[in-house]
């Protein structure tokens, strides 16, 4: 194939090519994104199926997301040795191949080793759709292309809870997976249809094999803690610690190493720039905080009141009303706006949002589960674009992969390892409330053997079957407690991250500087 030298000189698609392509580009991005959550709540249904427990089956998205993680940021180094449509119609064709290995998995080992396959091909997916979508508009509309990629980023994980908990009730968990194949092999064709013509220059570059091998050491490490620690009671187990020795050594080294090689397969050099070491850390937390809180909110609906898989995922889909809604207003406004303020409107709407569910009570009503999640659609729309277009802001073409793949890893790491942190905590501040309401009880307490007697009444049960009873109201009063207390916290820390984004530059043209990356 004859490779233009420069493919960012290549004129922006138009007419039908242009729908077209933007289509299938945020299709792909869309597969992706929503497997990272679609297997939420079809976790209590496949642990069943495979005879493991849940915690065990929870490895299904866990592992996935360790494998994304690492692979992400390796998307500027292959991106120059593959090129860049070549890379994306590969990653997209293995993931459909991946995608039909989890749906006909027989034992969750192989379903394991399908996934972390499948989160690998997936990394160079999201930060190559940025590129991609930033070639396909005009350079004056490439805020435009930034929000289409922030619309199709975010009703992802939104829209995973919901479509997996319709097809685990209706069908079979596998078809959470199967669902792949038609879609992707639909992507990859038109992608590589239209954009093949526009391929970037590729090059053999070294292997930084000693940078791999640490990444993926101190990467797996970190999310096997993370995951086993509130099963082995965090650092009471030697597990654990020798877990965390060697998640600290080698990231360590590997960011000396990086930093110290002349063709680093990460380049670390990228947090020099303020612009992306404040968009980064910023947008990271704020989305481990939200992808956690997206995990959460349906299990504690599930669990506790006893919603069906379908339902619970239907409570979050709201999510996606206004970020959607508003996804082309911001298009237009970002040229005009300062990116730092609209970010920080995003962080005051979801500090809100939390505030208002951290008054949930066990007896809470679909409207008041929905409304919160309705509004919290408004601060999703401020978010991810322009925190991605301060994140792209100034940066050379030839950065922008690199860099789009770097930031990406972080925020999806940052998720995983934030549900992780966020589950214990609600576990822990759940057998804390239990204890104290536990001190409660007894039958030297009036007011204790009073309520015993209104159930034995009202049940026409014995004194154990009231007491059954009561321990069940008081589990669910003490996980209801707890979870407002991580709603909270959840609350004070979007307010908290809102200096990381004024220690950025100003940065109205951020999504003009990234539409250079469209060829590289």
């Amino acid at each position: 194939m004859n490779l233009p030298k420069n493919a960012s000189a290549l004129a922006p698609l138009t007419g039908w090519q242009f729908a077209l392509g933007a289509f299938a580009v945020s299709l792909a991005t869309f597969m992706n994104v929503l497997d990272s959550s679609i297997a939420n709540v079809a976790i209590p249904t496949l642990s069943g199926d495979l005879g493991v427990s849940v915690d065990e089956g929870t490895w299904v998205i866990t592992l996935f997301s360790a494998a994304n993680a690492v692979a992400i940021p390796l998307t500027g180094w292959l991106t120059q040795r593959v090129g860049q449509v070549k890379l994306f119609v590969s990653a997209i064709l293995l993931f459909v191949v991946s995608s039909a290995a989890c749906g006909f998995a027989p034992s969750l080992p192989v379903l394991l080793v399908a996934r972390i396959v499948q989160g690998a091909v997936a990394g160079p997916l999201v930060p190559l759709s940025q590129a991609l979508l930033l070639s396909t508009f005009a350079r004056e509309k490439s805020s435009n292309a930034l929000a289409l990629w922030a619309m199709t980023a975010t009703v992802g994980p939104i829209a995973g809870p919901a479509l997996g908990g319709w097809i685990t009730d209706n069908y079979s968990w596998s078809w959470i997976f199967y669902i792949n194949v038609p879609v992707g092999l639909f992507a990859a064709a038109v992608i590589w249809g239209i954009y093949r013509k526009r391929e970037t220059p590729s090059r053999k570059l070294p292997v930084d094999k000693v940078g791999l091998m640490s990444l993926i050491v101190w990467v797996a490490a970190l999310q096997i803690m993370l995951d086993k620690g509130k099963d082995l009671a965090w650092f009471s187990s030697p597990v654990i610690w020798a877990l965390t020795i060697v998640a600290l050594v080698a990231f360590l080294f590997f960011v000396v190493w990086e930093l110290t090689e002349a063709k680093p397969i990460v380049d670390l050099r990228l947090f020099k720039r303020r612009n992306f070491l404040g968009g980064t850390i910023a947008i990271s937390i704020a989305y481990a905080v939200f992808f956690a809180n997206l995990v959460i909110l349906p299990t504690w609906i599930q669990e506790y009141l006893g919603y069906p898989a379908v339902d619970a995922g239907l409570v979050t889909a709201p999510l996606g009303v206004f970020a959607v809604l508003l996804a082309p207003v911001m298009g237009k406004i970002m040229p005009k706006s300062d990116m730092r303020m609209l970010a920080t409107l995003a962080f005051l709407g979801f500090a809100g949002v939390f505030l208002m569910r951290s008054w949930y009570t066990t007896g809470v009503d679909a409207y008041t589960l929905v409304l919160p999640t309705l509004l919290q659609g408004i601060p999703m729309a401020l978010f991810f674009t322009p925190l991605t277009a301060i994140i792209l802001s100034g940066l050379p073409p030839e950065k922008i992969p690199a860099a789009a793949g770097l930031s990406n890893f972080v925020r999806i790491f940052a998720g995983a390892a934030g549900t992780s942190l966020l589950s214990t905590v609600w576990s822990n501040r759940t057998i804390l409330h239990h204890s104290q309401l536990a001190e409660q009880t007894g039958l030297n307490n009036p007011a204790y053997v009073h309520a015993l007697t209104g159930i034995e009444t009202m049940l026409h049960a014995s004194l154990f079957k009231a007491e059954a009873f009561f321990e069940a109201q008081m589990s669910a009063q003490a996980a209801m407690l707890g979870l407002n207390d991580v709603f909270w916290l959840s609350a004070v820390i979007f307010v908290v991250i809102i200096p990381l984004i004024w220690i950025t530059k100003p940065s109205k043209d951020g999504a003009k500087n990234a539409a250079g990356a469209g060829g590289h």
